[in-house]
């Protein structure tokens, strides 16, 4: 764009004020991008992070609150089909693709008994749940939630309790699930009415071991070893399966380093994934600050990294580690609310955070920081799925989606295929907590196979737009098929019940490719999906 003026020849007045208007306009525009930050996005097809495992855009059903009940399940419901699933729900979660989900927690698994929730509901005891204080009827368990997974087209990922038990539990569990028939835990799967196995082979070994919160806590030392036997004894049994390892339940553990080595080293060749979990939350009510936790984010994963290495290398091991970050997601709304529930009932409203729209902006750049990890970060579940930290709602009369919804549906539904190795030349703003923070977090994402190339992308500035380059001559044949963004002049918009859609994506036509190169403006505050097509 330049600033030269258009003329007008013509005696019609309409003609010239309509040509001033645009004259106006333009320069108004030309002066505007000028001033406008500029920032550029460098890839190269044969640098590569490496391809993406679907499973990066997994989530998390915990039985929690609403999560199960009311949530994914509520017999006598109108929305509920025959056995008692949610069809609303279950609509929302295929838009997502959700690839695999964990079950059935979190801290619930290390006090809690698989038997319990399968065989006749009439049969099944109703129990305390110490972890979160409330009454589990187990009216929905195993069994049940292979056939919402199969309905949901997920996988499942199956935790196992090494809180209050251990080696021997988990044999059994995983003989009830993927031995086909002939051993007392298989028959009596199928005397439940499962003639065929669940198939499961992504087990957690145990949650959060290294939390004082944590039924049968443990030290490393003790977890690595049981983690070690545990591995061993189910990998006897099924030598498919993956294993997934407890790291540290968060950066912020005193323990933290500490406890991936010394687990490491005493399970290292048993298991397949080591585990991260980290929430975020903007108490302070600065929101360039809480933005800037997705650096944070990618310092827990290349450090946790480092640290499997340094293992491997100790080791003199042939086998690489690489990471499960099953629990991630924004968590602050709820937590005063959570103080005054009333204990030892069913299903309480619990952890069920609003979400507003700055919590967007950083779950799609924490799922941005995740794909550029693309080549060691393998698994990981957005924690919840429904209704608990979840982005998915229900009440009796619906469901909706959160603001949070959106970035994880385009990630999951166009960040598959190979991460290229994508460095961002960007302004930046300094931030207490982790220095020098990149406006822009971007990342692009190469599915050759359907000629596709998607440019996901984060504006944090919060006053100016930003207009940025790329140059795509190795995708001289691409063209921009779409511009999705999401933004708001209300940070703290959020989505109701009768209001859904207050934070909704929108189509724009900024973008532009001209003879391989790419220019386009992402709009301040925004999170940015470009699309370009073959």
């Amino acid at each position: 764009m330049t600033g030269r003026k258009v003329k007008y020849t013509g005696e019609n007045e309409m003609g010239k004020r309509a040509v001033r208007a645009y004259n106006k306009n333009k320069i108004w525009k030309f002066k505007r991008r000028l001033e406008m930050k500029k920032a550029e996005i460098i890839v190269d097809r044969y640098y590569l992070t490496g391809e993406v495992d679907k499973r990066i855009f997994g989530s998390f059903i915990e039985h929690l609150g609403r999560a199960v009940y009311e949530g994914i399940y509520q017999e006598n419901s109108p929305f509920a089909d025959e056995q008692g699933l949610r069809k609303d729900v279950l609509a929302l979660v295929k838009e997502l693709q959700v690839p695999i989900v964990r079950y059935p927690g979190g801290n619930f698994v290390s006090g809690y008994h698989w038997e319990d929730g399968v065989g006749p509901k009439e049969e099944r005891p109703s129990k305390v749940d110490l972890a979160w204080q409330v009454i589990e009827t187990n009216q929905f368990g195993l069994n049940e939630f292979a056939n919402w997974a199969k309905k949901a087209g997920s996988e499942v990922m199956m935790a196992v309790n090494l809180g209050t038990r251990g080696p021997e539990d988990a044999k059994n569990i995983l003989e009830y699930c993927n031995f086909k028939k002939g051993t007392y835990y298989s028959d009596l799967r199928r005397k439940h009415g499962y003639e065929e196995p669940h198939n499961i082979k992504l087990w957690c070994l145990g949650n959060e071991m290294d939390g004082p919160w944590q039924m049968g806590h443990k030290t490393a030392k003790e977890y690595g070893r049981v983690a070690a036997e545990t591995g061993r004894l189910m990998k006897f049994m099924d030598p498919e399966i993956e294993t997934v390892a407890c790291g540290s339940s968060s950066l912020a553990m005193d323990t933290f380093g500490y406890w991936e080595e010394e687990v490491l080293s005493e399970c290292y060749e048993q298991v397949d994934y080591l585990s991260l979990h980290q929430y975020y939350g903007n108490r302070d009510d600065n929101t360039p600050e809480f933005l800037a936790n997705s650096k944070g984010m990618d310092e827990f994963i290349s450090s946790v990294l480092s640290i499997a290495d340094c293992v491997k290398a100790k080791k003199r091991s042939k086998k690489q580690i690489n990471l499960s970050f099953d629990e991630w997601n924004v968590w602050y709304h709820s937590n005063e609310a959570d103080e005054k529930l009333e204990k030892w009932v069913q299903a309480p409203h619990q952890l069920e955070d609003v979400y507003n729209f700055e919590d967007a902006l950083l779950v799609g750049s924490m799922l941005i920081t995740m794909l550029r990890h693309a080549d060691r970060v393998k698994v990981a579940c957005l924690a919840q799925l429904v209704n608990v930290i979840a982005p998915i709602m229900t009440s009796d009369t619906g469901a909706w989606r959160q603001t949070i919804f959106y970035p994880y549906m385009h990630a999951s539904v166009y960040g598959r295929g190979t991460v290229l190795n994508t460095l961002v030349k960007a302004p930046s703003y300094e931030s207490k907590s982790y220095g020098e923070v990149s406006f822009l977090d971007s990342v692009c994402v190469w599915n050759e196979e359907n000629g596709e190339l998607t440019i996901f992308a984060v504006n944090k500035n919060l006053e100016e737009d930003m207009e940025v380059s790329c140059d795509l001559r190795q995708f001289a044949d691409y063209k921009v098929a779409e511009h999705i963004i999401l933004t708001n002049d209300d940070m703290k918009a959020v989505n109701t019940e009768s209001n859904p859609d207050c934070v909704t994506p929108v189509y724009g036509n900024a973008s532009h490719m001209e003879n391989g190169h790419f220019t386009t403006v992402f709009g301040k505050h925004s999170w940015n999906v470009v699309r370009l097509k073959r």
